[in-house]
């Protein structure tokens, strides 16, 4: 945890998890620690410090592993235990480093001659199917569980949780002193039945951070313009759109002067792709409230991207040499243009 003088500038939420994985080059990673606020926190914390932390954990999530989150700067009193039983469990096998595949470990394993771990026994992926306008989800962080202080923070990113929460959470923070908002939405309702929902979701934001295949998703029968469904979503009243396109870099399109920037990923070594979004979107709100310019934002964003891809888990990029970030800031700076 952050001394008590500190002051939060930066709150980031999102769901935390325990992460299974089968790497490319076929090594597993079993039972370590995952989910999307681990990794947007680590994007942020490369450039930045005086972050929080809020998530739902269930009393089993190793308390080890939120006192490595304090240990690298980032205050955990937002992360609320409950005892509600919590599915935290989450399980990626890549085929390649563009192949997610979450069905099915009991196959991955066997493909790989490994040992099923004891772990898993029992886990059943998420079910694909579309978010709750109205029931919120196990995991959805709770408005009373904000610490009072967090209020006061200048910037909020919101990874994927499901529409309401995201719904709730920026409104509620909107009535505080946070100015600076970006959203990474959720699976779960980018799809044409929540489309006459995302006006009113968008509105407001300083950025909204989708995949391609989200945006895509949501403008099915719409378009299949990427540039666009871009300026569509700016139209309701968001400042920027980013589309993350995995191996293809970032698409940048920014209302306020309606240009159009590729961003190319920065030729890292990479080994596991895990997080590597949300890695983005946390360096992406870093450099955006430093230099207040999306294209230096995405910049920053890419680099944040390019550190945790060498590496598993979310803390691997924090343990970098000093100067390692800046370096390939200036580098990549030479490699962005105009589309």
């Amino acid at each position: 945890m952050l001394p008590s003088h500190s002051v939060i500038r930066f709150v980031l939420a999102g769901q935390l998890r325990r992460d299974y994985l089968l790497l490319p080059d076929g090594k597993a990673h079993l039972d370590i620690p995952g989910g999307g606020l681990f990794y947007s926190a680590a994007g942020l914390r490369i450039w930045e410090t005086n972050l929080g932390l809020l998530s739902r954990v269930s009393e089993d999530y190793p308390s080890a592993w939120l006192e490595k989150a304090s240990a690298y700067g980032m205050d955990t009193r937002g992360v609320a235990v409950t005892t509600d039983p919590l599915e935290q469990r989450s399980f990626c096998a890549y085929t390649d480093l563009n192949t997610p595949e979450t069905d099915n470990p009991v196959i991955h394993f066997s493909r790989l001659d490994l040992p099923f771990p004891r772990g898993l026994l029992g886990y059943t992926p998420p079910p694909n199917q579309p978010d709750s306008r109205t029931r919120p989800s196990p995991h959805a962080v709770q408005l009373r569980d904000i610490p009072e202080d967090y209020r006061d923070a200048t910037a909020l990113h919101v990874g994927p949780l499901e529409f309401l929460n995201h719904a709730l959470l920026t409104s509620h923070f909107r009535q505080g002193n946070t100015t600076t908002i970006t959203l990474d939405p959720s699976a779960g309702y980018m799809s044409p039945i929540f489309w006459d929902d995302i006006p009113l979701l968008v509105k407001g934001l300083t950025a909204f951070l989708p995949t391609q295949d989200q945006l895509a998703s949501l403008f099915q029968g719409r378009s299949l313009d990427l540039w666009e469904m871009a300026a569509a979503i700016c139209a309701y009243g968001c400042e920027i759109v980013v589309i993350r396109r995995r191996g293809n870099g970032y698409w940048l399109f920014d209302s306020s002067t309606q240009s159009r920037w590729i961003i190319p990923n920065y030729p890292a070594a990479p080994v596991d792709p895990t997080g590597v979004g949300d890695a983005f979107c946390g360096g992406f709100l870093a450099g955006y409230c430093t230099a207040y310019d999306p294209l230096e934002a995405a910049l920053y964003g890419a680099v944040s991207a390019s550190m945790v891809i060498e590496g598993s888990g979310p803390f691997y990029a924090l343990d970098a040499m000093p100067g390692l970030a800046q370096a390939r800031l200036d580098n990549l700076r030479t490699l962005a243009r105009r589309a």
